[in-house]
């Protein structure tokens, strides 16, 4: 038997996720038999800062808590922590290591962009069968990475345009004003422009969107009564209706969002932010639909230990 049961973790700017799967890189199958996401909001005030606030520390050791019990229960036989853009500025980040090393076991990896984009890559598009080069593009809380490549990646850049970065740094009102969304696209723009110095943005034929903000775009496109990960992976959202999308989440207001059945409330303050980035990127590139993703970072890592 060639299956190996691992446990993933990905801590992000926003968000913690765990994946625990069997994996066989002979038949190259990975079977899911627990994914769950909590938002800690590690990077809450980091951008100000530079320190990891203690209540969000707090938070994410809880969730630590939380997934140490899921991976015993399973009887994962090995495990890897991965953390990306919130701790690896942090000034404290030895009070998050030490923390997450004391629950599980095991040290938190903080690893560089172009690992971070590799994993996305790899996860995103190891069961999409199609020709030539994919963009996949991965936005998360703090950072969004731009990963071109058929089997293997081409060229990557990670830059610090993030749905959380991007709210605490304009503060989009409720609803957003023309000048607070102006002000979001200008830094987004500036962002392509740089990671268009060394990715091929316009190139690749299929564009793949990863992370929740692409997902709940895609959940709120497709009209559905709930969050439903199966109708989402890899469906097929054409460009209009991601500006439709876009539009409505900038217009609206706090309570409007409250009322989306498949906004996560932790992504109420932050999704339109999300939202105006994919549509700046749908822009840049000219992509006629995004092809949405459930399997990501997460997905890259589990492969990884494998």
């Amino acid at each position: 038997m060639t299956t190996t049961r691992v446990a993933a973790i990905d801590c992000g700017t926003n968000s913690i996720r765990l994946l625990v799967a069997d994996v066989d890189p002979a038949t190259g199958e990975l079977a899911e038999l627990d994914r769950r996401m909590t938002i800690v909001r590690l990077g809450q005030g980091v951008d100000r800062t530079g320190r990891l606030a203690p209540e969000a520390l707090e938070r994410t050791f809880a969730a630590c808590r939380e997934y140490a019990a899921v991976i015993k229960e399973l009887g994962a036989e090995r495990l890897r922590f991965v953390a990306t853009s919130a701790s690896r500025d942090a000034e404290n980040r030895d009070d998050f290591v030490a923390g997450v090393l004391d629950i599980l076991g095991v040290e938190p990896e903080v690893i560089t962009g172009d690992q971070e984009a590799e994993f996305s890559f790899t996860g995103a598009t190891k069961e999409l069968h199609s020709d030539g080069d994919y963009l996949v593009v991965d936005i998360g809380g703090g950072s969004t990475e731009f990963v071109v490549g058929s089997r293997h990646v081409r060229a990557a850049r990670s830059v610090d345009v993030g749905c959380v970065r991007m709210t605490e740094r304009h503060h989009p009102g409720d609803p957003a004003t023309p000048e607070q969304i102006a002000a979001i696209r200008a830094d987004v723009e500036a962002a392509l422009d740089l990671a268009e110095e060394t990715v091929p943005l316009r190139e690749p034929r299929t564009l793949v969107g990863l992370a929740g903000s692409v997902t709940t775009v895609a959940a709120i496109a497709l009209d559905l009564p709930e969050y439903d990960s199966t109708a989402i992976h890899h469906a097929r959202i054409p460009y209009a209706r991601v500006k439709e999308v876009t539009t409505g989440l900038l217009a609206s207001t706090h309570a409007d969002r409250e009322r989306i059945p498949v906004l996560h409330p932790g992504r109420i303050d932050v999704i339109a932010a999300g939202a105006l980035v994919l549509l700046a990127v749908m822009d840049r590139t000219g992509a006629e639909e995004v092809v949405v993703s459930e399997h990501d970072i997460l997905d890259g890592i589990a492969w990884s230990i494998a």
